[in-house]
């Protein structure tokens, strides 16, 4: 086989958090010894490692992993990014699609990377407030642009599951710096992100 991607989780973590999964299923009412049960405090172990691998990412290294020299100064957009993180507040799920803008100052960086910055930040515990504005700084710093503008839409499953339970609200944050700071610029942005292609 060519090409093979394999899972790598820390062990002695992974142990710890075993151990305090099995407590957390006997404090609930459950028998962790059950078939069904057996190996779930291993399963969120790991899940919760996945969840949460941002904490051990480097966005701006990730950005000048594909940083170029370009002289080009029109808007790059990538929109539609898909994203998934956890509230910080009762740990359960938030996901959506974050919108990304940026005007160059004399370099790029590849679109994959800017995918990948919003999963550095996502993959943490988190707020939408806080994620969208870590995901603004972290290109502004990076690629030091004209401007930069950080749209995210999401659902929170802590509002959806439990407490109010609103099934269709939709929170939508936004953060902008340099040129996204004037009317027209934040407009076309605003404006491109809204229009589907056909």
């Amino acid at each position: 086989m060519a090409y093979s991607k394999k899972e790598h989780y820390d062990e002695h973590t992974t142990e710890k958090l075993i151990k305090h999964y099995h407590g957390v299923l006997e404090n609930l009412g459950e028998d962790p010894e059950r078939e069904g049960l057996l190996k779930t405090p291993e399963r969120v172990a790991k899940a919760m490692q996945f969840l949460t691998q941002g904490y051990h990412l480097d966005a701006k290294s990730i950005i000048h992993s594909a940083r170029f020299k370009e002289e080009v100064n029109e808007m790059i957009i990538v929109k539609d990014i898909e994203l998934y993180s956890m509230c910080e507040h009762h740990m359960l799920p938030f996901f959506g699609k974050a919108h990304i803008a940026y005007i160059p100052n004399g370099w790029i960086t590849g679109l994959s990377k800017l995918a990948r910055v919003v999963d550095v930040y996502s993959r943490r515990l988190q707020v939408q407030e806080r994620l969208t504005t870590q995901i603004l700084e972290a290109i502004k710093e990076s690629l030091n642009p004209l401007g930069v503008a950080v749209v995210i839409e999401a659902k929170h499953l802590c509002m959806m599951m439990r407490g109010v339970q609103k099934q269709n609200s939709v929170t939508t944050t936004s953060a902008f710096d340099g040129e996204f700071m004037k009317n027209p610029t934040r407009s076309e942005f605003l404006k491109l992100i809204s229009t589907k292609l056909d």
